[in-house]
């Protein structure tokens, strides 16, 4: 197949006229004189214009196969959420200094992949481990198709490898657990009550200054019929961080809502759902060999160091073809 042919046949797939459609009609929405009156309107719809022009100039450029296979990538997005930054938190198992400095080296990983794939990370709350690495850690990937990149992260992650916290540096095996969610800017999604937030501050140890230090900047916000709980430290005020709270709230019990629908289906469907913790998504092996195995996709590669230094496109769209295949939204 030629490339005009290849455009002509991934053009129908992406539905690029239909886009570009659409791109005329926000240039007119923007062109109004009170576009800007609803703020956070005015910036989702910003947002699409921004990345619908970058998918289809990426679209237009596209003249080698290399690139066509990136573009390939974008037709196995297709959850409801997939264009949408990921709010990826990762929490240390039990283990003590071990699992914290798995924790952080995986913190780590996801920082130098969006470094690499020109995705902007903020760190919105990080508690350190009282030897070394983190207990947990909250980071927010934003850039078109973050959460459809990432959401192949959630799960269990397990190490092996030789001990540097102890002498003899012994065989250890490490769990971290990675939950990966869309962040859901519009409260449309679904309604929170008032009366069903619990709402409390606290002293922030995060970055931001010694303004921050010194005030309880921090708040935490529990939704008490779920028992959900997120806490923000490092915006630099308290309204900032209730702000940022509100919106990873918002998108935990939008994530919930699919969780749920999935498990009436799944139940429906006689199916047995099997506990998260101690079912491992991916293997990071050290020693004696190298090695990180995706036990989903059974995709792996030798290239450890590599792996945790950002390089997980491999196991990514591994991922994403093993979804599309197996209906995973």
């Amino acid at each position: 197949m030629s490339i005009e042919e290849k455009k002509e046949k991934l053009a129908k797939i992406l539905n690029i006229e239909a886009k570009k459609n659409r791109l005329l009609e926000i240039e007119k929405e923007m062109a109004e004189s009170d576009f800007w009156t609803d703020r956070e309107k005015a910036n989702q719809i910003s947002q699409d214009y921004s990345n619908l022009k970058k998918e289809i100039n990426e679209f237009e450029a596209a003249d080698t196969e290399e690139k066509f296979k990136k573009l390939e990538v974008l037709t196995l997005f297709s959850g409801k959420y997939d264009a949408n930054n990921a709010i990826v938190e990762i929490s240390a198992g039990t283990g003590g200094v071990e699992a914290q400095d798995w924790a952080e080296m995986l913190l780590r990983m996801y920082l130098r992949y969006a470094e690499k794939k020109d995705l902007k990370a903020d760190l919105i709350g990080k508690n350190t481990g009282t030897e070394a690495g983190i207990k947990d850690a909250t980071i927010i990937i934003k850039g078109h198709n973050a959460f459809g990149l990432l959401k192949s992260e959630s799960g269990v992650h397990r190490l092996v490898r030789q001990s540097p916290f102890n002498a003899q540096h012994l065989r250890q095996t490490s769990f971290a657990l990675v939950d990966v969610t869309p962040e859901i800017e519009s409260p449309k999604e679904l309604e929170i009550k008032d009366e069903d937030l619990r709402i409390d501050t606290f002293r922030s140890s995060g970055h931001g200054g010694q303004s921050v230090n010194t005030t309880d900047s921090a708040v935490r916000i529990t939704h008490l019929p779920t028992k959900i709980s997120v806490s923000v430290q490092n915006e630099r005020s308290q309204l900032q961080n209730k702000e940022t709270a509100m919106k990873i709230l918002r998108s935990k019990l939008a994530k919930l809502q699919t969780e749920e629908h999935k498990a009436e289906v799944a139940t429906a469907k006689g199916e047995t759902k099997q506990a998260a913790w101690g079912n491992q998504i991916r293997s990071y092996v050290l020693h004696p060999y190298k090695m990180v195995k995706d036990h989903r996709t059974d995709y792996e590669s030798k290239d450890a160091e590599g792996v945790l230094d950002g390089n997980i496109d491999g196991f990514i769209q591994s991922y994403l073809e093993w979804s599309s295949k197996n209906n995973q939204a």
